[in-house]
């Protein structure tokens, strides 16, 4: 097998590229994929290359962009049930074999795992691109907590086959790599993630925000932020919470988000101040001002809300997993418990609650933490990863036509 090492100076030489990214989420939905996603979009423009973007059509009136280098393709998607405002993307394979007949792109980075992005893999094969796919979600753990959990070992079935189709698979930790690894996935890479320290920062928190919660000026504001609903383990946090309010009858709990959970909650926690969802520097604020924030999920492949926390100076608790693994060291900048183990979970969030210079003291290293995770190194990573791809399937295709055309 032949080893393809690049210098800088040839990745860097006839290096741009026209790049067919395909997703079934995207801004303005509120996750984060779709977040991600426009991050490395911007960072493949920025560095020269132009990107296709398939996607379904979000609304009846949605059009397509095509400015700046990047250039929209829309295509047909359903509502998915019980996950306001995230389309699935409809089969597609035709079409795209029309566009990309028509255009080729350079390569083809498939995002997510739907019927949309195993066609985008399936024309890219027909076609003999260069593919190459992201694993953002375990969709797999999502069953267990949807009432299908029979489906979990046919859906992760479904996943393997699915990335093992690609040419590499990006993950945005080490442990996740190995987990899949593990599995038999073939061919996984590193991609990490990063966190915009000027949004999200201490400098952001407000009085007046916290007035409105009923927090005083040295109360204590406990926030969750994410989607409102089973896979994230929200009732965890609630039980944290709980054991709190024991100790300090003032703090109040805040949760940022939508979805299934938030009128079970509204209707049994009607203490609970359920802000909806948030956006942009709104969103900032909402981290800035609160002082603790809990984050029970075990179903995360990454979890940018930890970094976004983090870099807004608050003190954290997680389960050593995701994100809080890859950056968090416990009583360092944050507070990390084994995974899976509740009362470990409470009694740090308990820990933090009530002391005051401990919780502003890891607040403050997580802060220092989070600056030094950069966007523009992680789509440096990102980019050199599918101009590696390309130029082994530049190398590869050579290699095969000449294997192919000398036999008789």
């Amino acid at each position: 097998m032949r080893t393809l090492d690049f210098t800088t100076e040839e990745l860097c030489q006839d290096s741009r590229m026209r790049i067919a990214l395909v997703t079934e989420t995207w801004p303005p939905e509120v996750n984060g994929v779709a977040m991600t996603l426009a991050r490395m979009v911007d960072g493949l423009i920025q560095r020269g290359h132009r990107v296709q973007l398939v996607r379904p059509r979000q609304t009846p009136t949605d059009t397509a962009i095509s400015a700046g280098g990047l250039e929209e393709v829309l295509s047909r998607g359903l509502q998915l049930p019980r996950y306001d405002g995230l389309k699935l993307g409809l089969p597609a394979r035709a079409r795209l074999i029309r566009e990309w007949s028509r255009q080729r792109p350079d390569l083809v980075h498939v995002a997510t795992e739907g019927p949309l992005g195993w066609t985008a893999v399936s024309a890219a094969k027909k076609l003999r691109l260069p593919v190459t796919s992201d694993f953002h979600t375990n969709f797999d753990h999502y069953s267990t907590h949807y009432g299908v959990g029979w489906l979990r070992q046919p859906v992760a079935a479904y996943l393997r086959r699915f990335h093992n189709r690609t040419a590499a698979t990006y993950v945005p930790t080490a442990e996740l790599a190995g987990i899949l690894t593990a599995q038999g996935y073939a061919r996984v890479e590193v991609i990490s993630r990063g966190v915009d320290t000027t949004l999200f920062s201490p400098a952001h928190r407000s009085q007046a925000l916290r007035r409105q919660w009923g927090v005083s000026p040295h109360g204590l504001a406990v926030i969750c932020v994410g989607r409102v609903a089973p896979e994230k383990n929200l009732g965890l946090a609630l039980r944290a919470f709980a054991a709190i309010r024991a100790h300090r009858p003032e703090a109040r709990m805040v949760v940022v988000g939508d979805g299934p959970m938030r009128e079970a909650i509204a209707r049994e926690q009607p203490d609970v101040v359920l802000a909806g969802m948030r956006h942009g520097e709104d969103l900032a604020a909402h981290y800035a001002s609160a002082d603790l924030f809990l984050f029970p999920s075990l179903t995360e492949t990454f979890g940018n809300v930890t970094l976004e926390a983090m870099a807004s100076g608050l003190g954290v608790v997680a389960y050593a997993y995701a994100a809080a693994a890859e950056h968090m060291r416990d009583l360092d900048n944050g507070a990390v418990v084994r995974s899976g183990d509740e009362s470990a979970f409470i009694e740090r969030a308990l820990q933090l609650a009530c002391a005051d210079a401990l919780r502003v003291d890891l607040g403050q290293a997580a802060r220092r933490t989070a600056e030094r995770i950069d966007w523009a190194r992680v789509n440096d990573s990102f980019a050199d990863a599918l101009t590696r791809a390309w130029r082994a399937d530049r190398v590869a295709a050579p290699m095969l036509s000449s294997a192919f055309s000398g036999r008789v």
